[in-house]
């Protein structure tokens, strides 16, 4: 129910963000953090609360946030496009590489029923230590965008610089699954 609710807020924060009512999208975006960080926090002290479904779409509603952020930043000129595209592609050839290896650790007879059933895990994938700091930069980064309007610093060599630090993180975060590759990746058995 929260990883929908985040999912639900995603596009009202991108609309908020283009028509420029940032005082208002900072408050949506907060309330979107909060219910993130419910979610994982029931799911770590609640097991029964756990489910297949939940640990799927915590993910998804994370990657729809962020992309749907960073795109309307981008268009409110808050976020440079080169900074916008090297996350969103990141986070496409992440997407990809999960598809891939859904499908192959799909046990025969493999049918579209069982690959997109939520219910039916196959593998997890371990976020690397360094995506772990690279989405809390990032999150960081969108908050401090948000803001820039709201407190009048839209042109800070401080917002420049966490731009800058982003684009290092979102790229060793990349690198890392490319390194690892494998050992991310934990292949879950019956």
């Amino acid at each position: 129910m929260l990883s929908m609710t985040r999912i639900g807020l995603a596009p009202v924060l991108g609309y908020l963000i283009i028509e420029e009512d940032f005082n208002i999208a900072l408050g949506v975006f907060a309330l979107a953090g909060l219910t993130d960080l419910l979610d994982g926090f029931i799911a770590r002290n609640w097991a029964n609360q756990k489910s297949a479904l939940g640990s799927a779409l915590d993910p998804l509603a994370d990657k729809i946030l962020i992309s749907i952020l960073y795109v309307s930043l981008t268009y409110a000129d808050l976020i440079p496009v080169p900074l916008t595209y090297m996350i969103i592609s990141r986070d496409v050839m992440l997407i990809a590489a999960v598809f891939y290896v859904r499908y192959r650790t799909l046990p025969t007879p493999r049918t579209l029923a069982k690959y997109f059933n939520p219910c039916y895990a196959t593998a997890r994938l371990k976020p690397t230590f360094i995506s772990k700091v690279n989405t809390a930069v990032q999150l960081i980064l969108v908050a401090a965008s948000l803001a820039a309007p709201v407190f009048n610093y839209a042109d800070s060599i401080y917002l420049q610089i966490l731009w800058c630090f982003t684009a290092f993180t979102t790229a060793a975060s990349a690198y890392s699954y490319y390194h690892y590759g494998r050992k991310t990746v934990q292949v879950i058995k019956d």
